[in-house]
């Protein structure tokens, strides 16, 4: 079962939809255990559907698996109100902890069992969300920049960034982007906050992928290593590009998504069973 809800977020409303895990093979709607919890935070300019429904085929196919799944348009994307970018980097940050507030307060959802995917600049959110709460428990990151500032001026271009600096503002795909948004992406560092959040991390990326380099997942898996607790794994996608948009790319990435999930699970109830 999926359901559309709106979220309060200050003074806009960000729309998502939540999609309730399946029991053998029905809909069974709201559940009456507490089961896992994924959410999506979508890319620049994108939205909770995704590029050839990436994210909608995900939730389905993750609910279809037992998993709570909430996806979601930042402020001023999709359906949501509000103006894409006006309060940069952080608001994105704030928007994704109040989607987890939200899920957190049903009583079907295993506060021990949460995960943040994020794609693109979503995987930069979602890894700086998961720097900064605890609540977060594991991390998924399908290509994800890790050079906030550099990566989305490379995307824009550098007229469109010094147009933003000297006009105010500038036009791109429709979406205006203020210096604020600019200043907020040159103020993080995603690496330097890898550190910071403990849990297990799936890494995966498309080797074809020409927006953002693959090297990025390399160097996010060497830092994450670095890490004294928590599990780092990396899986590449085979000719996979940015989006993963064609069939056996996104055949692939869910599997491997759901594959690590289910293993998460799975070590987890034997740690839970283990006694000393």
């Amino acid at each position: 079962m999926e359901h559309t809800i709106s979220i309060p977020y200050r003074d806009d409303q960000l729309r998502a939809t939540i999609h309730y895990p399946t029991r053998n093979g029905k809909n069974a709607g709201i559940p009456l255990e507490r089961c896992p919890a994924i959410v999506f935070c979508h890319g620049f300019v994108g939205n909770r559907i995704g590029v050839d429904r990436l994210f909608v085929h995900a939730a389905r196919q993750f609910s279809d698996a037992g998993y709570v799944s909430i996806r979601f348009d930042f402020a001023g994307c999709g359906e949501s109100s509000g103006d894409y970018g006006s309060g940069g980097l952080g608001s994105m940050i704030e928007q994704t902890r109040t989607v987890l507030d939200y899920l957190l307060d049903a009583d079907y959802v295993d506060a021990d069992r949460i995960t943040l995917i994020g794609h693109s600049l979503g995987g930069a959110a979602a890894l700086l969300t998961a720097a900064q709460d605890k609540r977060v428990k594991s991390l998924v990151l399908w290509s994800a920049v890790a050079h906030p500032f550099n990566d989305i001026v490379r995307i824009v271009g550098q007229s469109g960034y010094d147009q933003a600096i000297q006009q105010g503002q500038s036009d791109y795909l429709g979406y205006s982007l203020k210096p604020v948004f600019f200043e907020s992406l040159a103020e993080v560092q995603p690496l330097a906050q890898v550190r910071k959040f403990s849990g297990d991390v799936l890494l995966i990326h498309g080797t074809s992928d020409d927006t953002i380099p693959s090297d990025y997942s390399s160097i996010y898996q060497k830092v994450f290593w670095m890490r004294q607790d928590g599990q780092c794994e990396l899986e590449w996608i085979f000719q996979g590009d940015h989006t993963y948009s064609s069939g056996p790319s996104k055949t692939k990435l869910y599997s491997l998504t759901l594959e690590w999930l289910k293993e998460r699970e799975r070590q987890k109830r034997e740690w839970q069973n283990w006694e000393i």
